[in-house]
């Protein structure tokens, strides 16, 4: 395709990927300098015939000049990146020279809200991802080799989980897991313990939010790769069997690297979707064990006294620069595939 064609042809989606990706993420950027003005104090002295006293009000009109005046607020810099609700860049140096070992390190840079969230987003996303590959993958190699009239049914059945809304999905499961819930109750019988409750452990929310987020995810994966499947060539499946190969053997070296680039594109939405993990903590009500960053920008936005713009932005900006790292290797990879068929 001429260059010229090329860009008249791509003109829409970028135009439209600069005014409402690129544009929002520069002001998001610009607000998150700023912080909330404070107000105005005026200190009154007030005399009567037992002596003076000193009153300090709120001088609403001054307040409201100076917001007017500048309507950002004041300016900040980068001291919202690191203060103790984001990077903590202070109480993370503070902790490590006043630890001993690197678990009460740990221990210290965990209770702070930023990186005990960046905790369990990491975790969630390093769980969730590579089991939603494998199994998806496993259950697409499984519906594909069924007779034809158990196809549809069985495809039908996988792709239930993707029907339902997060909210809705995470909501059904909480109902389970609860005491009088099917999953609860039963595991509270199988040990024998009226008291125990997954919702009660960090562990073992942990782990429920994971299971949920595998069930939820896994049909995506499942059908990109089922569709994937259709596209194996037959003349090479076919000579790699009558050259001795067996199931294993063809399915490592013909059908995984046919789908690799389907691969490569399911790992990347994985990725962004795990890392922006949100509705399941909400609807489970898990945010004292599990908290995301996602939930952390949520947290801000809905708390009156914060300055929306400088600490929910600047964690929109941090958890960006975070998936945009997380996504390099794919993307590095993506990328000389592609230059490599090119050549």
């Amino acid at each position: 395709m001429k260059h010229r064609t090329f860009f008249w042809f791509i003109l829409p989606t970028l135009s439209a990927m600069i005014l409402f990706i690129a544009l929002p993420i520069v002001s998001v950027f610009v607000q998150s300098l700023f912080v909330e003005h404070e107000q105005v104090l005026v200190v009154t002295e007030n005399c009567g015939p037992f002596g003076c006293t000193e009153s300090t009000a709120v001088d609403v009109e001054a307040t409201e000049k100076l917001r007017a005046d500048q309507p950002l607020g004041q300016f900040n810099g980068l001291g919202t990146y690191a203060n103790r609700s984001h990077l903590a860049f202070s109480e993370v140096g503070e902790a490590w020279s006043s630890s001993a070992s690197f678990g009460e390190f740990w221990g210290k840079v965990y209770n702070l809200p930023f990186y005990s969230a960046l905790a369990f987003t990491l975790a969630y996303t390093a769980v969730v991802t590579p089991l939603v590959l494998i199994l998806g993958m496993a259950i697409a190699v499984g519906v594909n080799n069924l007779p034809g009239m158990l196809k549809g049914l069985a495809i039908f059945i996988s792709l239930l989980p993707f029907l339902v809304t997060p909210l809705v999905g995470s909501l059904i499961l909480f109902w389970m897991v609860d005491s009088d819930g099917v999953i609860g109750a039963t595991i509270q019988r199988i040990f024998n313990d009226p008291s125990l409750s997954l919702k009660a452990s960090t562990a073992l929310t942990w782990t429920m939010l994971m299971v949920y987020g595998v069930w939820h995810t896994l049909p995506f994966s499942f059908i990109t790769f089922y569709a994937g499947l259709q596209t194996v060539p037959e003349d090479t499946m076919e000579a790699a069997q009558i050259d001795g190969a067996s199931k294993w053997q063809r399915m490592i070296h013909v059908v995984v690297p046919h789908l690799m680039p389907l691969v490569s594109f399911v790992t990347l939405m994985l990725i962004m979707d795990n890392f922006r993990v949100f509705e399941p903590i909400v609807s489970f009500k898990a945010e004292a064990h599990a908290q995301s960053l996602s939930w952390i920008i949520y947290n801000d936005l809905r708390e009156s006294g914060n300055p929306l713009y400088a600490s929910a932005g600047a964690t929109s900006l941090i958890t960006i620069i975070l998936v945009i790292i997380l996504m390099m290797p794919v993307l590095i990879r993506t990328w000389r595939d592609f230059t490599r068929k090119s050549h």
